[in-house]
């Protein structure tokens, strides 16, 4: 489990295939901030943009470490196949503060920035998310966005889908990826917990009670 407070901006300096044809994943390399992972241990989950991921090798000297994606993750995740900036999180301990809110680290589907621009200190960030994903969004609601957790300002449902605002302080972009998103990037998108566990609630079919036997 996670919390969508982001410990660390590292970046993916190499990506390498496990095999030649789609049906492989690729192998990254991560390289991260000084002495971020002087409490990693091998095997460790650690979140690359809001997907979870499982530590295969590390270099603490160098401030590296390797993870191996699927070919199933990668196409259900945007922006693990290409080098760059990337947020981090390791996982949430049970003496941990919650500071953002519960994140599994499994991406529900994947968004597209519509608009990302500066208003006053801040800035506002809007991203179109699959119509399939638009019951779980809420006015002043929790939304994962590569791995940060932001509240929800304004929902607009469309045809191609339901956009939502959030409002990231200068934090927020100074100390996270989100600050090199552009118009037109496609995003991991986790939904609430609590939202999934009640639209399920509600859909699932009630058992009928078996009558008394006689």
């Amino acid at each position: 489990m996670f919390t969508g407070i982001i410990t660390g901006v590292g970046r993916i300096v190499a990506v390498h295939a496990l095999g030649s044809s789609s049906t492989h994943g690729k192998r990254l390399s991560i390289e991260t901030p000084a002495g971020y992972l002087d409490d990693v241990g091998l095997g460790d989950s650690i979140a690359l943009n809001g997907a979870c991921m499982t530590a295969t090798q590390l270099d603490p000297a160098a401030s590296r470490f390797t993870v191996e994606v699927s070919a199933e993750s990668l196409d259900k995740t945007a922006g693990l196949t290409d080098t760059g900036p990337i947020n981090l999180e390791k996982a949430l301990r049970t003496n941990d503060r919650l500071g953002g809110h519960l994140v599994s680290g499994h991406v529900d589907g994947i968004g597209q920035v519509t608009h990302f621009a500066q208003v006053g200190e801040s800035w506002e960030l809007r991203v179109l998310a699959p119509a399939t994903l638009g019951r779980y969004l809420a006015y002043k609601g929790s939304i994962t966005i590569n791995g940060v957790s932001l509240t929800v300002n304004r929902i607009a449902d469309q045809a191609a889908g339901c956009e939502m605002s959030m409002n990231l302080i200068p934090h927020t972009v100074t100390h996270t990826a989100l600050g090199s998103l552009r118009t037109g990037a496609r995003v991991n998108l986790e939904i609430d917990l609590i939202a999934r566990y009640v639209e399920r609630m509600l859909s699932a079919p009630v058992a009928q009670p078996k009558p008394a036997p006689d």
